[in-house]
């Protein structure tokens, strides 16, 4: 990736959480959504230019397929139901994540992070292990010598 594109997308995310931070309340809501509207529009343009796109169609149809879906789903929504379609779009969102997390682990080499293979399946085992054994946050073992508190066995109220 080129210093250019590097900067480009580094400004994009930049624009993003400053829009993020104005959609926060009603007074600058309309300033947030415009410096949403531009950090989206460097990255889809720094995206299209970068030489190592390989289907033109392909990105042209998944924005047509993106707009209709997006489009007919908020004609139909009314005001009153706007966080329920809030909520909708940001489950599309961390779908889309998840495809990318996808893409990323069975093809490294498009993302410039390793090749097939690279990630032993070991190391998500000893992720899940170490986080079974560890109690939230506090990175040591459940069973390493904690105690049940006195007040939680004397106290019946702490047990409902």
């Amino acid at each position: 990736m080129s210093t250019l594109t590097t900067a480009a997308y580094l400004v994009s995310s930049v624009l993003f959480i400053l829009s993020l931070r104005g959609l926060s309340h009603p007074s600058t809501a309309r300033r947030g959504n415009f410096l949403g509207i531009l950090g989206m529009a460097i990255a889809i343009v720094t995206t299209l230019s970068n030489p190592g796109v390989l289907s033109y169609k392909e990105i042209g149809i998944a924005f047509l397929i993106g707009g209709l879906i997006g489009t007919s789903i908020a004609v139909k929504i009314q005001m009153t139901a706007l966080p329920q379609l809030v909520a909708a779009f940001h489950s599309l969102v961390g779908l889309a994540a998840v495809f990318v997390a996808a893409s990323a682990y069975y093809n490294p080499s498009a993302f410039n992070i390793g090749t097939v293979g690279s990630i032993p399946m070991g190391s998500f085992e000893t992720a899940r292990h170490q986080s079974n054994r560890c109690s939230a946050g506090s990175g040591r073992p459940r069973d390493a010598g904690l105690k049940p508190s006195r007040s939680a066995s004397t106290n019946p109220a702490a047990s409902l």
